[in-house]
């Protein structure tokens, strides 16, 4: 369909960055699986992107980098509004803090609809407690239309500490492709070291970014303490954590100082993580802090049982005893426990991967998720009386009738 006769209405995601992530994995896989018959995408990255970007399958998304760092905040918005104002998007939808920057440039710029998603706990404020992202949220507020978070954490974040109406807000969970992150009849050749591969042993696996909130280093230390404490172990237990990021470095020294080097995989990132996953045998997220782990659903699609923190949409997942377990951030003793059982019962491992499996079929798929983010879109739309109109239409109106396509000057197109 020529651009110029599309009357789908458009999305205007606007996130932080696209590269390797949870919510930037999120919106792809959104943006992919959503039927194209019905909203066109294109993404703003307040900062850049990076070849994350090749994972979208539809030609028709547009990206665009507006460096944020580089140009400064007042660029910024500047530079969003015009980007409304060429665009000419039905919706708005933002993610996170960052986001917010985007809401009142696309209010000023004509935006009729306007929504905000909360994916996570920003690293300085893992708990939600600080005043200035509340105060920020709340001064924001009058300017979304409805908000979607992906945990009842972050739901009763807004309602309790935002003040946000329940009723302007829907809990959506992100979905897993339950189809690629499947058990395989036996583990992925050729995947892992020769010395991690064997009937006797057993693969204790992390996936993610190698950064402060991840804390992979509490797993490091605990899986050293449990093959200095237990022989068994020593002989059968293995670590992979899999990811990039600014502490693979001083993470890799952590293991060499402690030991343990010829037990622990530390491969960089990623670019098979279905295979992965399929070749552990017990999945460990150890964060600080999580809204809602899709490293979590995707492990359990795998069938594979989950050791994870409680915290934040964590908790919401897992089922203690049933799909996996809990342990209390940073608590290195209370990890190295929980590895030796792992380590020693096969038959536990089994039977909470097994139900892990289930759990991700019935509640996580990806449909269902992208499903309900269209009837919000739908939704709001609805709500607003919002009459999508083709883009020669638009055109005529906004140049007095002439038929006139071409941007004037201030909205040219961000670098792309």
């Amino acid at each position: 369909m020529a651009l110029e006769n599309d009357i789908r209405p458009l999305v205007l995601h606007v996130i932080h960055h696209l590269a390797m992530g949870g919510l930037e994995n999120g919106l792809v896989n959104l943006i992919n699986r959503m039927s194209p018959h019905g909203y066109r995408h294109a993404i703003a990255c307040v900062e850049n992107f990076s070849d994350f970007r090749d994972r979208l399958t539809r030609s028709d998304v547009e990206v665009y980098a507006l460096r944020r760092s580089e140009v400064g905040v007042h660029r910024l918005r500047c530079a969003l509004y015009r980007l409304c104002r060429q665009l000419r998007p039905s919706i708005v939808h933002t993610r996170n803090m960052s986001g917010l920057d985007a809401l009142l440039p696309a209010r000023i710029a004509g935006v009729r609809c306007c929504v905000h998603g909360e994916h996570g706990w920003d690293v300085g404020d893992l708990s939600g407690q600080r005043f200035k992202p509340v105060l920020l949220r709340r001064l924001h507020s009058p300017l979304v239309d409805h908000y979607i978070t992906v945990s009842k954490d972050l739901e009763r974040y807004l309602i309790k500490r935002v003040g946000v109406c329940a009723a302007r807000i829907t809990q959506i969970y992100n979905g897993v492709d339950t189809a690629l992150f499947a058990p395989g009849k036996c583990k992925p050749a050729d995947v892992l070291p020769a010395s991690f591969v064997g009937e006797d042993k057993v693969v204790i696996g992390t996936v993610g970014r190698i950064q402060p909130v991840k804390d992979q280093a509490s797993l490091v230390r605990a899986f050293a303490a449990l093959i200095r404490s237990d022989a068994d172990a020593a002989m059968r237990a293995r670590l992979a954590i899999v990811g990039d990021g600014p502490l693979l470095g001083a993470l890799r020294e952590l293991v060499c100082a402690l030991g343990i080097d010829a037990h622990v995989w530390l491969p960089g990132a990623c670019t098979n993580v279905p295979d992965m996953l399929r070749s552990f045998d017990v999945f460990v997220l150890p964060s600080l802090s999580e809204g809602i782990s899709n490293t979590i659903l995707e492990s359990m699609a795998t069938g594979l049982p989950v050791i994870a923190t409680a915290t934040g949409g964590n908790v919401e997942l897992v089922e203690e005893g049933v799909s996996g377990c809990f342990m209390r951030p940073g608590d290195v003793a209370g990890l190295t426990m929980l590895l030796a059982q792992y380590v020693r019962d096969r038959d536990m491992r089994r039977k909470q991967g097994e139900r892990a499996r289930r759990i991700a079929l019935e509640r996580y798929g990806l449909d269902t998720m992208v499903s309900r983010y269209q009837s919000v879109y739908d939704e709001i739309i609805a709500s607003k009386g919002s009459v999508v109109r083709s883009r020669r239409e638009s055109d005529a109106t906004r140049a007095g009738g002439n038929g006139s396509s071409t941007p004037g000057p201030a909205e040219r197109e961000p670098e792309r």
